[in-house]
């Protein structure tokens, strides 16, 4: 029985969704809780395996468990079994036939936070990234339309990013602030590693005057890493949603979304 779970997290202690030999990762977090309440050895799927530091209000994970369980009871346990860490379940349903939490979803929804403010960062510390000097957003926004569309995001790319292609649709950019913070929201169907981080990093640099907003264009024809902007600190990024097709219409075939394989 195939399961779909919605998930939040704080990804401050964490390396990361994957298991990994270094330290502690959500996905080890939540197989374990899965073990300690099913009694079986659960290996879960996330629709984006995000990186140490990066916080999610909406990742959504598959799990196949031999018995059939009430999906209340279920996420009312993994909720009991996950304490302390701080993950928790947000809704648990049975899966439609052929759902695959990373390979149908359809689009990914991105948010980063930049705390534009002189005083040091209290409650929302590693929660956003701290800019102490005055960021001009208007411009930072304008520059971002120049990224919307189909395109070759090499200067946006991490080193070791795992992607067949550099091509990615960007669907939205959008900077925009209320009171101190500055908020940049990214939708696409898919993004390259590091793709969200690399590109705030280089709107910073024009919200600080250092760059144009037209030279995004220059920018992504050089296809060059070192062309951009510096990478944005990982706290101050969040997974916010996860879309997939209506009921009854999901993609049947792995893959089936646009090159899927390379995440924030």
């Amino acid at each position: 029985m195939r399961y779909r779970l919605t998930i939040e997290y704080d990804g401050t202690p964490f390396v990361g969704w994957q298991r990994q030999d270094n330290g502690p990762s959500v996905q080890q977090a939540l197989e374990e809780a899965f073990g300690r309440f099913t009694g079986e050895s659960v290996v879960t799927t996330a629709a984006g395996r995000t990186d140490a530091g990066v916080h999610a209000l909406g990742q959504v994970v598959h799990a196949d468990l031999r018995r059939d369980w009430e999906p209340f009871r279920m996420s009312e346990a993994l909720n009991y079994h996950l304490k302390p860490d701080p993950i928790a379940v947000l809704d648990c349903r049975p899966a439609e036939a052929g759902f695959h939490a990373r390979f149908s979803a359809i689009g990914r929804r991105y948010r980063y936070r930049i705390a534009n403010r002189r005083a040091p960062l209290t409650i929302d510390r590693l929660r956003a990234w701290e800019m102490t000097r005055p960021l001009d957003h208007d411009a930072m926004h304008e520059a971002a339309q120049h990224l919307v569309g189909k395109h070759d995001f090499t200067s946006f790319r991490a080193s070791l990013c795992q992607a067949r292609s550099p091509l990615k649709t960007l669907t939205s950019l959008a900077v925009s602030r209320a009171g101190e913070e500055i908020e940049i929201a990214a939708r696409a169907p898919s993004f390259l590693h590091h793709q969200v981080r690399n590109m705030v990093g280089t709107l910073v640099q024009v919200g600080l005057g250092r760059m144009k907003p037209d030279a995004l264009r220059a920018i992504l024809a050089a296809r060059n890493r070192s062309a951009a902007g510096e990478t944005a600190p990982a706290h101050g990024l969040y997974l916010v949603a996860v879309e997939y097709p209506p009921a009854g219409l999901l993609l049947a075939q792995a893959g089936g979304s646009e090159d899927s394989e390379a995440d924030e």
